[in-house]
């Protein structure tokens, strides 16, 4: 089955070489799409030098527009049969890749999320671990599901659940609309441990408590509209 990588990208000079070597290395991408969402930092330079080896799709928003509209960029144009999101921060390991699309592979399980909090993980700052309980909680109550990471940035969706999906949300909404809609729609989450390397504010972690908001409202009103 063909994979497809979607990586939406702001201002990561400083890492987004490495990660484009770390899901090269995996070997299992057959198509890389990266979505620059307007980056001033060199980021799009780099990546305009990466797009010569031939091997990725680049994107290039003229605008900033967040996070959500960097991965609907990456959605209307792949191509695979699974896709998988992946942010540019050094956060998330490739080397994941084969545990999260072996359920979709083998053909027991449409959607795979990889959750952060069942498997090894560097320890992160006890304001991010509440915040992603309580919202994943939430989800849980809302969606009568049993999730223990809706925030996960590794999410695995076969392509027909992917292109059925209709996202509005152009930030950090992203997340719970995704999870919405896809449990609105029936399908069972199958959930399975990966590595984690959370980064800190001083080290660029984008993502803080206000942006907390976004992701309830964004719970609540895909719980009764689509």
């Amino acid at each position: 089955m063909k994979l497809s990588v979607i990586m939406p990208v702001y201002n990561e000079k400083d890492t987004i070489r490495e990660i484009l070597s770390q899901v090269r290395a995996v070997g299992l991408a057959n198509e890389i799409i990266v979505v620059d969402d307007f980056s001033t930092d060199g980021t799009r330079e780099i990546l305009q030098e990466e797009a010569q080896k031939g091997d990725l799709t680049l994107v290039l928003h003229d605008h900033n527009q967040g996070k959500g509209a960097a991965v609907r960029s990456g959605l209307e144009r792949f191509t695979g049969d699974i896709v998988i999101i992946q942010d540019a921060d050094l956060e998330y390991d490739p080397r994941d890749y084969p545990t999260l699309i072996r359920p979709i592979v083998e053909g027991r399980i449409k959607v795979v999320y990889g959750s952060r909090f069942i498997g090894p993980r560097k320890d992160m700052l006890f304001t991010h671990w509440i915040g992603n309980q309580f919202l994943t909680v939430l989800t849980n109550i809302l969606f009568d599901t049993t999730l223990s990471d809706m925030e996960t940035c590794y999410k695995v969706l076969r392509a027909d659940v992917a292109k059925g999906l209709n996202i509005k949300s152009n930030r950090w909404g992203i997340d719970p609309e995704i999870t919405a809609k896809v449990l609105k729609r029936r399908n069972r989450i199958f959930e399975v441990p990966i590595s984690y390397y959370g980064r800190e504010f001083y080290e660029g972690k984008k993502i803080s408590w206000r942006d907390g908001f976004v992701v309830l409202w964004t719970l609540i009103k895909y719980r009764f509209v689509d």
